[in-house]
């Protein structure tokens, strides 16, 4: 069964939304305006109850079916990127330094585009839970969400979330059971030296070769302390030390990101970068601190869920189309809260050809749109049928 008619019919109004929405981005949990429009359509579609501020600017709409049954969630992101748009289309980003280049835009429609299906026929049963999350970019909005009480509140039992992605054949559908995105860790690392004239370097404490000295120790927790056959990824992004060309600084500072699945691989990374922070700086007389933040943890989907989903992908895009065990990603995803919450499965849809996620030249294809909305609409029919 393919794309649901009903919803097809929708294609040229969803369209209208999403380039609304790209041109008025908004950033992590800002989402004033983006939360307004999609709650007036959501009033227009004639849902049953709407309840807004969760997250700041969250909002999570009920749609009751026919008779009694259990809740399944739905979830859409909605926030934009802080970054200028290049893509020259005549609904670009209105916001100066806000694009939507992520398709978060694309995202909240298809929910739209599901909910206004979903509220016209109420071919179901039990109840259906929208979830428009603020915050995804940065500030684990899933979190908040989940940690002011929606999955409660509301009785969700399940939940679901798509995204699309560049680059893979349209309308193709890629998922797997267990681990499917890597936990992120930021970590900074500031040295602390004694600078001086760069004609007399044996008068200092040079935190530049020490800062080198670290960043090639770090290379061999990849290379020398892991378990090859787990998949990590630690990249160190930022080195900033020194002005001028004849001065030794005091100080200097390494960043970096830190990929992972499992939590023991995890705190070898964390244990083994302290301790060659520690190390490195007391082999150069100088002193060293490590912060490291614990982002989003690793996105692991449920095993049932994923096959259902991949099931209900089938009857949308065709058996040839639906991937159920790809490699995973190292990017990562605050959905994982919600899966860490209630059973449940995130999917990749893929865009086509085009400019890839978080580029300037990134633009959400519409055509996409009614796919993303008749596998949600068709997950919620076939999980709770009347």
């Amino acid at each position: 069964m393919p794309v649901v008619n009903r919803i097809a019919d929708y294609g040229e109004e969803m369209k209208t939304w999403r380039r609304y929405l790209h041109q008025h981005p908004e950033l992590e949990f800002a989402c004033h305006k983006t939360a307004a429009f999609v709650a007036e359509r959501l009033r227009e579609f004639g849902v049953d109850e709407i309840h807004e501020g969760i997250a700041q600017t969250g909002l999570v709409a009920i749609i009751n079916g026919q008779g009694d049954g259990p809740t399944i969630g739905l979830r859409a992101d909605m926030d934009a990127l802080p970054m200028e748009e290049m893509t020259g289309v005549d609904y670009a980003s209105k916001v100066e330094g806000m694009m939507h280049a992520c398709g978060h835009d694309g995202h909240s429609v298809m929910l739209l585009g599901a909910a206004k299906y979903l509220a016209e026929t109420r071919k179901f049963s039990g109840r259906v839970a929208l979830i428009f999350q603020p915050a995804e970019e940065e500030g684990a909005g899933a979190e908040v969400m989940v940690e002011e009480g929606i999955m409660e509140r509301f009785a969700i039992g399940e939940v679901y979330g798509i995204h699309n992605i560049p680059g893979i054949a349209f309308g193709q559908f890629e998922t797997k059971a267990g681990p499917i995105m890597a936990a992120v860790d930021t970590f900074t690392v500031n040295i602390q030296g004694r600078g001086g004239h760069g004609a007399y370097p044996q008068e200092t404490c040079d935190p530049v070769v020490a800062a080198v000295a670290m960043v090639n120790a770090i290379q061999t927790i990849v290379s020398r302390n892991h378990d090859t056959r787990k998949q990590i990824v630690v990249s160190v992004t930022q080195i900033h030390a020194g002005t001028v060309n004849n001065v030794i600084p005091d100080t200097g500072m390494i960043n970096g990101t830190i990929r992972t699945f499992e939590k023991d691989v995890q705190e070898m990374v964390h244990t083994r970068l302290r301790e060659i922070v520690a190390g490195t700086a007391a082999a150069y007389g100088l002193e060293a601190e490590v912060d490291i933040v614990v982002g989003y943890p690793a996105t692991v989907n449920h095993a049932e869920q994923v096959d259902f989903a991949a099931d209900v992908a089938r009857d949308v895009s065709g058996a040839e189309a639906v991937l159920a065990d790809v490699d995973v990603e190292m990017g990562a995803e605050d959905f994982a809260y919600m899966l860490e919450a209630r059973p449940g499965a995130y999917l990749f849809l893929g865009a086509g050809e085009g400019a890839g996620l978080h580029h300037p030249k990134f633009d959400f294809n519409d055509e996409l749109s009614p796919i993303g909305a008749s596998f949600f609409a068709r997950l919620v029919e076939r999980a709770q049928p009347v």
